[in-house]
């Protein structure tokens, strides 16, 4: 009871703390948009996305590694912080000098360049504070995560959209993000001096043993990050920051998804860490689990862009990103694989088959950026969801083979036959809303009503109906 107390508690933790950061990144992207133009979102969408590059390539690969190794040896944790943080420190300077070169040489405008610089100083902060947010997870205390950065990203966007307001341009609000990232650093060693008994002590002979485990975790992750903003990279070279804007937008309107998706199988790595001893029936019981919970999220978003993308488009921006409509449905494919591949990219690592998810980003990146480029030179911003989508494919095909075949089969209609009924139930709703034509943010509401209670009802179900249910709550009572 406890363990599946503490599983919860750490799973909303993390959405919590993935929904703020996607909530305001999302306030944010609508506000540049709107006070700024597409051209500026295009120009913070593309700084920021070479500082999320550069910076997982310093940091994600420790981090993943970190949290596992903490979860079996709880008792190296201080050797972890202090000889890691400092072994962080350096890959984030070596990045960033990485990224001002790179951005340097590519032939981007003076502004756009200048951009790029401010905001990747943010690598510093962002990068240390993963070794902090490593010991959180790998302890399940992942309520401190939120603790310590959910305030900061409401108190950054509103400082942000202020300065906006008061005319600032874009060079500002990568300043910002700077300064609030490293506040987050200070606000998380605050907590973790409470947490563990700190030994201020380099080990360099576990420096130097972390960065040969580290290696293939290393490449994983450079890899993936690359990979997961290459569209954005190929726009701004073979486009312009306009296109590059357009499709921000409407990659901005996934993150939701992504955001919970990606908190709720960190919060499963730990877990299916510790269950690998204990057979794989469990961890196929865990896996399917969390692919069913987010199925059931993922399947009525797919419906629902399809039926009203445009119209979410015009409202959350302006008209002139309505041009993007059917890239945003092309895109939107994503959402029907993506809880596959993201909870069985963590069963593989959690079993040591960390070298499969080298192979899937290498092959999904070197077949996905080679097709990109010749369907953003043809199609451009359609092409470019095309792209997206096509990597994404390649990728699910890729986990599903290899879980398949070193692991365990899925049960594939255990885990799709409630996301399937609750799938149907919002294409009704969706139809009955298109053919009645009702103002949009009323059809928001009456959307989003509609499936918190089906999902409710079909909670209730699950758990034996509504007699048993206030049954259990009588007999607490």
């Amino acid at each position: 009871m406890v363990e599946k107390y503490k599983l919860i508690s750490n799973s909303l933790s993390m959405i919590v703390n993935r929904l703020a950061q996607s909530i305001t990144a999302f306030v944010l992207t609508a506000a540049i948009a709107r006070t700024l133009g597409a051209e500026a979102l295009g120009q913070y969408l593309l700084a920021y996305s070479y500082y999320f590059i550069f910076v997982g390539i310093a940091s994600q690969g420790l981090k993943t590694l970190f949290t596992r190794e903490i979860a079996s040896e709880p008792q190296k944790t201080s050797v972890y912080l202090i000889s890691g943080t400092y072994l962080q420190l350096i890959f984030t300077f070596l990045s960033y000098g990485a990224l001002v070169i790179v951005v340097f040489l590519l032939p981007y405008s003076s502004k756009t360049s200048t951009i790029c610089y401010i905001m990747g100083l943010t690598i510093i902060p962002f990068g240390l504070s993963n070794v902090t947010e490593a010991i959180f997870q790998a302890k399940e205390k992942m309520h401190l995560i939120a603790i310590a950065t959910v305030p900061v990203y409401v108190l950054r966007v509103l400082i942000m959209i202020w300065a906006m307001k008061l005319k600032y341009g874009i060079e500002y609000l990568g300043a910002i993000l700077f300064f609030s990232e490293t506040l987050i650093l200070i606000i998380e060693w605050i907590l973790i001096t409470r947490l563990i008994k700190i030994q201020w002590q380099i080990d360099r002979v576990f420096v130097w043993n972390i960065i040969k485990t580290a290696r293939t975790f290393f490449a994983i992750e450079a890899i993936s990050v690359v990979s997961s903003r290459i569209q954005i990279l190929i726009l701004s070279l073979l486009g312009n920051e306009f296109l590059v804007g357009l499709f921000g937008g409407i990659v901005q309107l996934l993150q939701p998804f992504l955001i919970i998706a990606n908190s709720i199988t960190v919060a499963m790595f730990p877990r299916l860490s510790k269950v690998v001893d204990q057979g794989r029936q469990k961890q196929q019981q865990i896996t399917e689990s969390f692919i069913e919970i987010l199925l059931i999220m993922g399947l009525p978003l797919f419906l629902g862009l399809l039926f009203f993308g445009e119209d979410l488009l015009i409202f959350i921006y302006d008209s002139s990103f309505a041009q993007g409509s059917l890239a945003l449905s092309v895109s939107a494919v994503s959402l029907l694989l993506l809880p596959f591949t993201r909870t069985l990219c963590y069963l593989l690592v959690a079993n040591h088959f960390e070298i499969v998810n080298l192979r899937e980003v290498v092959i999904t990146t070197t077949l996905g950026s080679l097709a990109g480029v010749a369907l953003v030179s043809q199609y451009q911003l359609l092409g470019a969801a095309i792209m997206a989508s096509l990597m994404t494919i390649i990728g699910f095909s890729q986990y599903v083979y290899f879980s398949y075949t070193l692991l365990f089969p899925l049960n594939l209609w255990r885990i799709i036959r409630r996301p399937f009924i609750i799938g149907a139930l919002m294409l009704t709703v969706f139809l009955i809303l298109k053919k009645i034509n009702l103002d949009f943010s009323l059809t928001l509401i009456i959307s989003v009503s509609s499936y918190i209670l089906f999902v409710t009802f079909m909670s209730i179900y699950t758990l034996g109906g509504i007699g048993f249910v206030l049954g259990k709550f009588v007999k607490k009572g």
